[in-house]
C-alpha cells in the first residue's frame, strides 16, 4: 500500500490545502510544502528497508515479483482491471523528481500568487498526484485514469492564474494533450481485444500485455497511437506548438511543473510502454523517430534564437532538449537510454530554475520581454550569478548534469547513425548562442534608464535556498552521476531485451 498511501496523502493534502485558506492567505502554501515534504519522508523511509534497492538488481519486465514495490488489487474484475502500481528504478527517479520539483513549485508560488491561495495550492498538488500516478501505474486502464487525472488541474493552474492569454493558452494545451491521450485510448483498448482474442480473456495488466501477439500492421498502428500520445506531451517536433504558449502564459509554479515533471511523462510513456509493447513496430519506425528527435533539436534551437520572451526562449529551449530524449530512446542501447534518462532528470532542474527566475522577473519588472530589461545584474548580483549558472547548465558546460546526458546520449547514437550524430551536435552548438543571448539581454550591458533598478529586489533567503537545491542536484548529477546510472541500470538492462531486438551494435 505504500504507493497508493502516498498518492492519497497527496490528493488529501490538496483537501486540506483548500480548506486552510480560511485560516489565512499563507496557510496553504505551508501545507502544501509540509505535505510534499511529508510523502518525500515516507518514500524515502519505506524503500530504505528494501533489500533490492541496496543490491540494485535489474527488474524483469514482465515478472512484477523483481520490481521494488508491486501493489496489485481487483477492481473490475469481468473485464480484467485492477488497481496495480509498480516501482521501479526508472520510475523511482522520476517519483523522486516530482516530489523535489513540487516543493521547488510551491516556493516559486510564494509571492507570486495573490488570490485563491488555497484553490490554487490544491490544484498543484493534486497535479503532482496525478502525475505518480503515471509513474507508478501499471494497469493501463489506471494508467490512462491518471494521464488525464493531471490534465485538469494543471488547466486550472494556467487558466485562473495566468497571465495576459491564458485562456487560449489553457485551451490549447488541453485540447493538445486530451485528443491525443484519447488515441492512447483507442490504442489501449484495441491491445486488449487482441490480447483477449490470443489468450481468452481481458487483462490491461501491463505484465500479461508485454509480448501479446498480434499481425505486423496491427502492432504498427497500435505503436503510432502510444508514439503520438507521448511525443505530444514530450513535446516532440512537428507536435510542440502547445508548449510555448502554456509555458509562457503559466503562473511561475505552472511552468515549473509543466517543464520539470508533465513534459517527463512522455519521455517515460515511450520507455516504458511503445517500445516494450511494440518492439518490431518500434524498430521499423525507429529511423522515423530518430529524425524527428534530430528535427526538435534543431528547428527549437532555431526558434528560440530568434525569441525575445524570456519565457518563450526558455520554453523552445525546452523542445529542443527533448529532443535528445527521443534520439536517446529510439537509439535503444544502454548508453542511449542512459542519457535520455539523465536528460530528464537533469533537464528538470535546469529548465525549472530558468523558469523561476523569469517568473521573478516578471513579478518585480512587470516585463518578459528582454530588450527591457538589460544589465540587471548591477541590480541583482544574486539572480544574474543564479542565472549564469543555470544558462551554462543548460547550454551542456561540462561538469553539470545536461552535459553529461546529452553526451551519453550521443555517444549512444553514434553507434547507430553518425550522420544523425552530427546533425544533433549542432543543436549544442545554437543552444549555446541563443543561451548566452539569454544571459546578455537580460543581465548584461548597461542598465535600461527606464527601469528604476535601484527599487529593484534581489533574491530573498528564500529563493536561494530554493536555487542552491537545483544548483546542487546539477553539479552531484555532472560530477558523480554513478547513483543515478545504477538505478535506472535497475530498469534498462532488462528492458533492452524487450525493446529493439537486434537493432542495434
Amino acid at each position: 500500500m505504500v504507493l497508493v498511501n502516498l498518492i492519497l496523502i497527496l490528493l488529501l493534502g490538496g483537501v486540506v490545502a483548500a480548506v486552510s485558506e480560511r485560516v489565512s492567505s499563507t496557510t496553504p502554501r505551508q501545507v502544501a510544502l509540509l505535505v510534499i515534504v511529508l510523502a518525500f519522508l515516507y518514500l524515502v523511509s519505506e524503500l530504505s528497508g528494501l533489500d533490492s534497492l541496496n543490491q540494485l538488481q535489474p527488474s524483469t519486465p514482465n515478472d512484477p515479483n523483481s520490481w521494488l514495490i508491486h501493489f496489485k488489487a481487483s477492481w473490475i474484475p469481468a473485464f480484467g482491471i485492477s488497481i496495480e502500481f509498480a516501482l521501479d528504478g526508472l520510475s523511482l527517479l522520476m517519483v523522486l523528481l516530482t516530489l523535489v520539483l513540487g516543493a521547488i513549485a510551491v516556493s516559486a508560488s510564494w509571492t507570486d500568487i495573490t488570490e485563491r491561495h488555497g484553490f490554487f495550492e490544491a490544484n498543484l498538488l493534486w497535479t503532482i498526484a496525478g502525475v505518480l500516478g503515471v509513474f507508478m501505474a501499471l494497469d493501463l486502464f489506471l494508467f490512462f485514469l491518471f494521464w488525464e487525472v493531471m490534465l485538469i488541474p494543471m488547466y486550472f493552474l494556467i487558466a485562473i492564474w495566468g497571465h495576459e492569454n491564458r485562456g487560449y493558452a489553457a485551451m490549447k494545451f488541453f485540447i493538445f494533450t486530451q485528443a491525443s491521450g484519447l488515441l492512447m485510448l483507442v490504442a489501449t483498448l484495441a491491445l486488449v481485444a487482441v490480447y483477449r482474442d490470443s489468450m481468452g480473456h481481458y487483462s490491461f495488466s501491463y505484465f500479461d500485455l508485454l509480448n501479446t501477439p498480434m499481425a505486423k500492421n496491427t502492432a504498427w498502428w497500435l505503436m503510432l497511437g502510444f508514439f503520438v500520445a507521448f511525443v505530444v506531451k514530450l513535446p516532440g517536433f512537428p507536435f510542440h506548438t502547445w508548449l510555448p504558449d502554456a509555458h509562457t502564459q503559466a503562473p511561475t509554479a505552472g511552468s515549473v511543473i509543466l517543464a520539470g515533471i508533465l513534459l517527463k511523462t512522455g519521455a517515460y510513456g515511450l520507455i516504458r510502454f511503445t517500445v516494450p509493447l511494440f518492439p518490431d513496430a518500434a524498430l521499423e519506425f525507429s529511423n522515423v523517430a530518430l529524425t524527428l528527435g534530430v528535427a526538435g533539436i534543431i528547428y527549437g534551437a532555431v526558434l528560440a534564437f530568434g525569441q525575445t520572451d524570456f519565457k518563450r526562449l526558455v520554453a523552445y529551449s525546452s523542445v529542443s532538449h527533448m529532443g535528445f530524449i527521443l534520439l536517446g530512446v529510439y537509439a535503444w542501447n544502454e548508453l542511449a537510454l542512459q542519457g535520455a534518462v539523465m536528460q530528464m532528470v537533469a533537464h528538470g532542474f535546469s529548465t525549472a530554475a530558468l523558469f523561476m527566475i523569469a517568473g521573478s522577473l516578471q513579478e518585480r519588472l512587470h516585463t518578459r520581454e528582454m530588450p527591457k530589461m538589460s544589465g540587471l545584474w548591477q541590480s541583482m548580483p544574486r539572480m544574474g550569478a543564479m542565472a549564469m549558472f543555470f544558462v551554462l547548465a543548460s547550454l551542456g558546460l561540462p561538469g553539470l548534469g545536461n552535459f553529461v546526458a546529452e553526451f551519453l546520449v550521443l555517444l549512444g547514437l553514434f553507434q547507430v547513425n553518425p550522420w544523425l550524430t552530427v546533425l544533433a551536435s549542432m543543436g549544442l552548438i545554437t543552444g549555446a548562442i541563443y543561451s548566452l543571448m539569454l544571459m546578455q539581454r537580460s543581465f548584461q550591458g548597461e542598465p535600461n534608464p527606464q527601469l528604476e533598478t535601484k527599487t529593484l529586489t534581489d533574491f530573498g533567503s528564500r529563493e536561494l535556498l530554493t536555487m542552491a537545491v537545483m544548483v546542487i542536484a546539477l553539479v552531484v548529477l555532472g560530477i558523480y552521476p554513478q547513483p543515478v546510472l545504477d538505478i535506472a541500470q535497475m530498469t534498462i538492462a532488462s528492458t533492452l531485451k524487450f525493446g529493439l531486438p537486434g537493432a542495434m551494435p
